[in-house]
């Protein structure tokens, strides 16, 4: 359950019907082309900064002593 006791799927609907009330049955593809673009945008920067990071050989962290010590911890003790 969601908001209020409701579903995913009436949400998503009363979504719509309030941005075909407020923005009207002709804004609507201007509102999804400019929030696609805005994807886009975000999609290309995400990729970028990835590619930079690969490319300047920065890996994952490695694990801390810290997390190595815990995991040992974690181990039955005879």
């Amino acid at each position: 359950m969601g908001l209020l006791g409701l579903g995913t799927t009436e949400i998503i609907l009363i979504l719509v019907f309030f941005a075909l009330l407020f923005l009207g049955g002709k804004k609507i593809p201007e509102f999804a082309r400019g929030l696609g673009r805005a994807m886009g945008e975000f999609k290309r920067g995400r990729l970028e900064i990835e590619r930079e990071i690969q490319a300047s050989g920065i890996d994952k962290p490695a694990p801390s002593d810290r997390s190595s010590s815990a995991a040992e911890s974690k181990t039955p003790q005879k």
